[in-house]
């Protein structure tokens, strides 16, 4: 019970959290509602940067969410041309993680990351649909236990301003396991073949649980 009331958080909301509150405290002693409001942007802070556990399904068969958020859109498309794959078609499911999210990223799949690319962009609203090509992102291809290549992308939005990698080319990973995360409001497209989409735009998923796809 008092996992959920006081989640752990990622390292990289520890320093924040320091940070809102000591001001929060100077602001108390400016004046008392200006310290109730750092109180409620600490509190904020410190769950915006939660890191639960998940519990994945681990099955080859599935393609679990990497992302907590909404799905943005779900369709057939060309690959990302940063990976060379802008000649074949992928379906592609875009997530978008709100300044409410838990924004902590983890594997689709289990398999072995083949190639980790960061490509330095701008800073549109990760809700639309030129932020997959134009914002600042972060690619992920793993290759999974069945031979399939899946691609997961973290794109920064308005407000994040720092993608996190936490992972490393040639690491083996399970389905469900940490990647990363995006700090503040952004978004992560994954795209896939062979697989059948299991979910509908605005249709709410988990990191790690929620199923997106089947074989």
């Amino acid at each position: 019970m008092l996992n959920r009331i006081f989640p752990k958080i990622h390292s990289e909301g520890y320093k924040f959290l320091v940070i809102f509150i000591f001001a929060t405290i100077i602001l108390y002693f400016i004046h008392g509602f200006l310290g109730f409001i750092g109180l409620v942007l600490s509190i904020w802070v410190y769950y915006f940067f939660r890191d639960p556990d998940r519990i994945s399904i681990n099955d080859d068969n599935y393609l679990t969410s990497p992302a907590d958020g909404e799905v943005l859109q779900v369709l057939e498309t060309n690959g990302p041309k940063e990976l060379e794959l802008e000649n074949k078609k992928f379906t592609k499911i875009s997530i978008f993680m709100n300044v409410f999210d838990c924004h902590v990223n983890r594997t689709p799949c289990s398999g072995k990351i083949t190639k980790i690319l960061y490509k330095p962009g701008k800073f549109f609203n990760a809700s639309l649909d030129k932020a997959s090509d134009e914002n600042e992102r972060n690619y992920y291809k793993i290759h999974n236990n069945l031979g399939e290549e899946i691609i997961v992308v973290q794109i920064a939005g308005l407000i994040a301003r720092r993608i996190v990698d936490e992972s490393h080319e040639g690491q083996e990973l399970q389905q469900g396991e940490r990647i990363g995360m995006i700090r503040f409001g952004s978004r992560a497209d994954l795209y896939f073949e062979n697989y059948k989409s299991l979910v509908k735009v605005n249709q709410k998923t988990i990191a790690g649980e929620t199923l997106l796809a089947k074989k």
